[in-house]
């Protein structure tokens, strides 16, 4: 079975104060953490691809920095999402349970 929603319903929660506050939260988070993720990256593609003298410096046995970055750039993307799943859950998810329990309760 199928349920309708009235879309004024989202549309209101969509204009509300708290829904706002949701979205300024993520954003003030997420987007220069994306753009401070994608400068690292670059920062490692653009080293590798010009300075390969120094990409190619061994630092203990053949281990170089060119290899030292490529594995920081796995731990930083875990840290990314290790530190997003806490700020999600301390400041996003309570405000979000909030607008869908009041869009549930508006739905019924």
């Amino acid at each position: 079975m199928t349920v309708q929603h009235d879309s004024s319903v989202y549309e209101r929660i969509q204009a509300s104060e708290q829904f706002q506050e949701l979205r300024r939260r993520y954003r003030s988070w997420a987007f220069p953490m994306t753009i401070a993720f994608l400068a690292w990256y670059l920062l490692y593609v653009v080293l590798s691809g010009f300075a390969r003298g120094f990409m190619g410096t061994k630092l203990f046995g053949n281990i170089n920095v060119a290899l030292v970055f490529g594995v920081l750039q796995f731990v930083s993307t875990f840290l990314i999402a290790w530190l997003y799943s806490r700020k999600a859950a301390a400041n996003l998810d309570p405000l979000a349970d909030e607008l869908r329990n009041e869009a549930e309760e508006t739905v019924k």
